[in-house]
């Protein structure tokens, strides 16, 4: 289905540049008023949480402006997780959750996210439909909504948090590093360890609008590795800058990623009660593949994107899923990605496996794996393109059965991704390089 402003997680650009303007943040929250709430009855409630990059506070009056033009009450819960608001919107029986976020891009991008009545990411048929709304002239509702700001939405959340974990557990014997990307995670991440009793140092939790995912987070965590061995923390956790995504530090100082969390969080579901199944990316590393077909656990890819892994999961009725880049799903305890949800269910999985981090991660091998980015013209069907079929095909000989070979378009960026598997770590740099070249000759800027 073809789209013109919604991607693959909501839409997302570039602070000026079309769409990621307060113009059309202003029709936006009001073909969304619209659409989200056109068969609510009684009062209708939507919504409105952040991260912390500067330009969220002025998102945040168009899309309260344009709600309330729809008629929409809007509920204005300030810098808070992404998956903070799934789980708020279900809270407050809100009709829809807006989250003004890019995750964990510079602070000059922004986006918007939704979330159902049901804490749930839209439909795309619902996408469609607030598509299909933004093309019609902006109307007044007859009887306008009311905004106000609700104080209580970091102390609810956490303790929504902690509740996740069995009521007699504690973390007194834990210390650890938190590294809050300057984002959205800034106060509650602290307060749920705190709360459970762990020993908590924390680093960039000092957002100013322009700091959020800039060298530090889950995309930067040289700083907290360094943090770790400096004060030998048990580990380290690292956010991204709307707290949707995790990636640990064990004692070592070593990382961590979202495979091998996923791999001891699924291994603990498997010893307690037996594990199901689990969903994985075409990014998932090959390791991981061979690591639960050892445990005997079930193991499917989707496409990339939360909306697909969770999309997979239910098909199969699995509680598990999740991407190398740390964005977990455990939907036994919550309805979408969360950092801080997914590094409790690690820590938790590490006391019924009885081990540190640094040895619980060891039942799953990586395969070597190089990634590069090739920035394009515009999107293109690669299948479709010759020279880069032929280069994938003798790439794919070379590697024989020991690798595999991926090309896949971003969906934020003008990117294509060259991606590479196999044992020797060598070769599969040299042959990322040598596809990333063919690529970027075939479609390159």
């Amino acid at each position: 289905m073809s789209r013109k402003y919604f991607g693959t997680d909501g839409i997302r650009g570039r602070v000026g540049e079309s769409p990621v303007t307060p113009d059309f943040m202003l029709k936006l929250g009001w073909a969304a008023g619209r659409v989200l709430t056109k068969d609510a009855e009684g009062s209708k409630l939507i919504l409105i949480g952040k991260d912390t990059r500067i330009s969220g506070y002025m998102f945040e009056s168009a899309l309260e402006a344009g709600l309330i033009n729809a008629g929409v009450d809007v509920g204005l819960l300030g810098p808070m997780p992404t998956p903070a608001i799934a789980y708020l919107t279900q809270a407050f029986r809100a009709q829809a959750g807006i989250v003004i976020s890019a995750s964990h891009n510079p602070y000059y991008d922004n986006g918007i996210k939704f979330f159902c009545g049901k804490g749930a990411k839209l439909p795309d048929a619902v996408e469609a439909a607030i598509e299909a709304e933004l093309d019609h002239v902006m109307t007044s509702a007859e009887c306008l909504g009311k905004a106000r700001r609700i104080g209580d939405a970091v102390g609810r959340y956490v303790e929504f948090c902690k509740g996740t974990l069995p009521r007699n557990m504690n973390l007194s014997n834990l210390k650890v590093v938190l590294d809050c990307a300057n984002g959205a995670t800034y106060q509650v991440a602290p307060s749920v360890f705190r709360e459970l009793g762990a020993s908590v140092d924390v680093i960039h939790a000092e957002p100013d609008g322009f700091n959020i995912n800039e060298s530090c987070g889950s995309t930067v965590p040289e700083h907290l590795q360094q943090r770790v061995k400096e004060i030998g923390a048990d580990l380290g956790i690292a956010f991204d800058g709307d707290g949707d995504r995790v990636v640990f530090v064990d004692g070592n100082g070593d990382i961590v990623d979202g495979d091998e969390l996923l791999y001891i969080i699924s291994s603990a579901c498997h010893k307690e009660q037996g594990c199901t199944g689990v969903v994985g990316t075409l990014m998932s590393n090959y390791g991981l593949e061979l690591a639960f077909k050892k445990l005997g656990i079930p193991f499917v890819r989707a496409n990339v994107g939360d909306r697909h892994v969770i999309q997979k999961m239910k098909e199969n009725n699995w509680s598990l899923g999740g991407e190398s880049s740390g964005h977990i799903i455990c939907s036994n305890v919550t309805t979408t990605g969360d950092g801080i949800i997914s590094a409790l269910q690690v820590v938790y999985a590490l006391g019924i496996l009885d081990a540190p981090l640094a040895e619980a991660k060891h039942g799953m091998s990586k395969m070597p794996q190089k990634m590069i980015n090739v920035r394009i013209k515009q999107k293109v069907d690669v299948s479709q393109i010759e020279d880069i079929q032929v280069a994938v095909a003798g790439v794919e000989k070379r590697l024989g059965s020991t690798g595999r070979v991926l090309l896949r378009p971003s969906g934020t960026e003008p990117l294509i991704r060259v991606m590479v598997e196999g044992e020797d770590i060598e070769l599969v740099t040299a042959l990322a390089t040598e596809l990333a070249g063919v690529v970027g000759g075939a479609l390159a800027v």
